[in-house]
């Protein structure tokens, strides 16, 4: 099996705030994730999207996982807390990936939408956030 033909081996870190919302879209990036021909192989479930990068940094650093994906939805709330938490989220995210040479997905909706607008976006973001871990380990020869 040439690395074009191995089944990618992804990791997924899932915020529990917005439970509703982002165990949603953890099905729909297994869904996705198959039919590509790659599989989610392990699962982490953090307490919320600021608390994504201590999970990412252990899958990352597996030999058994190719690439992460972080899913998540930020909804604006009555203070700028949503924008912080996002901006620190991807940032942190960004570094992960090029830290550990692996690529991670941004799975992440928000800031400053509504619960519906998050609703509307769960199979974009979990698909976009497959689709982004699984191009980039094979465009790289990872």
């Amino acid at each position: 099996m040439t690395k074009e033909e191995k089944k990618i081996r992804i990791g997924a870190v899932v915020s529990e705030f917005n439970y509703d919302i982002t165990m949603m879209m953890m099905e729909r990036a297994k869904e996705h994730a198959q039919f590509l021909g790659a599989e989610i192989t392990q699962t982490v479930k953090v307490p919320g999207v600021f608390d994504m990068g201590l999970a990412i940094k252990k899958l990352l650093e597996r030999k058994n996982i190719d690439g992460v994906v972080a899913l998540g939805a930020v909804i604006e709330g009555e203070t700028e807390h949503d924008d912080i938490v996002i901006q620190h989220a991807a940032r942190k995210i960004a570094d992960l990936a090029i830290e550990h040479g692996k690529p991670v997905g941004l799975g992440i909706s928000g800031p400053g939408m509504t619960r519906l607008q998050a609703e509307a976006r769960i199979e974009e973001r979990a698909k976009a956030a497959v689709e982004s871990v699984i191009k980039l380990h094979r465009r790289l020869g990872l």
